[in-house]
């Protein structure tokens, strides 16, 4: 018997923790039409209609000021669609409706494999630059990125552990790119 590599015990095992979370999550959103039209409608706007419509807002109504926060948001979010890419292709995760058959995808996935969860992490990075640009913004981008980080377990496309594992690399990829920026910083 072939032994699995350490990455891939750990991924593993953190699914045996997440499947009861992310069945309860499932089940909720499937039984009412609501949660699953709010989450399939905030997931879709976090596939990146949200965040190019917010760059475009922000160069329109803030000039160069507005060009260089979404540049900013636009190098950080290269960095994390090459980071999650590659992390999914090493660690090659299922979703859970792959795993579990009482889990259901309520929205067809955009690739194969589950961790970590690249809407969740580009937005809690694209949320996390923003508002160091912008503050006034927290009140809309942090509700919007806890409602995309939650649509990816209710429909079925990510275990937890996915969703915090994305959050965790979303704001240590937001933490390094605000410290390669002068003069921007959430502390400020």
């Amino acid at each position: 018997m072939q032994r699995l590599p350490l990455h891939k015990r750990l991924i593993d095992g953190a699914a045996l923790g997440d499947s009861g979370w992310c069945l309860r999550a499932n089940r909720w959103g499937e039984r009412r039409s609501w949660p699953c039209r709010f989450f399939a409608a905030v997931s879709r706007l976090g596939d990146g209609v949200f965040w190019y419509v917010l760059m475009g807002v922000l160069i329109a109504l803030d000039g160069m000021d507005g060009l260089a926060a979404s540049a900013h948001m636009a190098a950080t979010g290269v960095i994390a669609l090459t980071l999650y890419k590659g992390l999914k292709r090493w660690t090659r995760r299922p979703r859970p409706f792959a795993t579990d058959r009482r889990i259901h995808a309520l929205v067809a996935p955009l690739d194969e494999f589950s961790f970590p969860s690249g809407h969740t992490l580009h937005a809690v990075a694209f949320s996390l630059v923003a508002t160091a640009h912008y503050p006034a913004l927290a009140w809309l981008l942090l509700p919007f990125t806890l409602s995309v980080a939650l649509s990816r377990v209710v429909l079925g496309l990510h275990w937890p552990s996915d969703v915090l594992a994305a959050t965790a690399i979303g704001i240590g990829l937001a933490g390094v790119s605000l410290w390669l920026v002068p003069g921007v910083s959430l502390l400020a």
